[in-house]
């Protein structure tokens, strides 16, 4: 186990999500009893060792890894939008993941494939250095009071887990409409030794707004309410 595994592993009993209602609607239900199956996982019910991306996806073909899909609004629509590329979504919230499916159903994805569960334990002990052509992190919980900010996702250590865990020139996006936690990203990333910042040039290293990255409504609310979107790329050395 390298050291950045042993770090990310001593700090799991400080998780950087809560629990929430597993209540779904009847749409996302049965989207759940359709698809999961077949699209979906525990992360907790994996076989011990690499997960086996090549036939769960029945092809081989680059993998990105989202990381707290939430609703699905952006991951489906990436999905749709680079049928040649695999995306592994991870996320917690049972309802989020069966919304998910049913935006996967509707555009008719056989490039997506979806975990429940602890992002960090998938990567500990699931998903094998350089195998990732990247890592997507958009909007994770922010944690604003800063009593809590140990508990947000991006960590020196889970940085520096995510950075082993992608193939070079693999590549890891951020985005955040917090600027404390923007900022925080910003000082992680720029300190992770395995990483380089696309975007070291532009006026604070923010990397300009991709043109790709799908306007959720989370993301609409965020302006409407006069927060900044910061995004981040930094590559894979």
């Amino acid at each position: 186990m390298s050291t950045s595994d042993q770090q990310v592993q001593h700090r799991r009993t400080i998780v950087s999500y809560v629990q929430r209602g597993e209540r779904m609607t009847v749409g996302q239900q049965r989207a759940w009893d359709r698809h999961w199956p077949s699209m979906g996982d525990s992360v907790d019910a994996l076989p011990a060792g690499p997960l086996d991306a090549a036939t769960w996806f029945g092809r081989e073909a680059p993998l990105v890894l989202e990381i707290g899909s939430g609703m699905g609004e952006s991951t489906a629509q990436l999905a749709a939008a680079a049928p040649e590329v695999d995306h592994l979504a991870v996320e917690v919230y049972k309802p989020g993941l069966a919304q998910l499916l049913l935006r996967a159903e509707h555009l008719e994805l056989s490039n997506l494939r979806l975990l429940r569960g602890d992002a960090v334990v998938l990567l500990r002990e699931h998903v094998p250095p350089g195998s990732l052509a990247g890592v997507r992190i958009f909007f994770p919980d922010p944690w604003p009071k800063k009593r809590h900010h140990k508990r947000r996702l991006v960590q020196p250590e889970t940085i520096a887990l995510i950075a082993s865990r992608l193939a070079p020139g693999g590549y890891v996006h951020l985005a955040t409409d917090w600027e404390n936690y923007a900022e925080q990203m910003m000082e992680v990333c720029s300190a992770e030794p395995e990483l380089r910042n696309r975007y070291a040039a532009e006026p604070g290293g923010w990397a300009p707004r991709p043109e790709w990255r799908p306007v959720t409504k989370f993301e609409s609310r965020a302006h409407d309410e006069g927060r900044e979107i910061h995004d981040l790329i930094f590559d894979r050395v």
